[in-house]
């Protein structure tokens, strides 16, 4: 679940392993590249951290975020289906 707070769009994944988490950010960027907004994201091993804000609306929540988020949601809903 998304949290909205300090004016961006968090969430953390949680995948089996490193290439699953590795695999999702793949699939994440050319998302991002597609809507021309990217994330500021981390990776710790199998953890992957994502912070959405919008730099061109002065850090804040905008649909861009939103929409990416959305997008980002449905990529990680596949894999983790997948890893069941």
């Amino acid at each position: 679940m998304w949290k909205e707070e300090e004016n961006k769009l968090t969430r953390s994944f949680e995948f089996k392993d490193f290439r699953a988490a590795m695999a999702f950010m793949n699939k994440v960027a050319d998302v991002a590249e597609e809507l021309n907004h990217h994330p500021w994201w981390s990776n710790v091993y199998n953890k992957v951290e994502i912070e959405l804000t919008t730099h061109d609306a002065g850090n804040t929540v905008t649909d861009k975020d939103k929409k990416l988020a959305r997008r980002i949601d449905q990529i990680a809903d596949e894999l983790l289906a997948s890893e069941v």
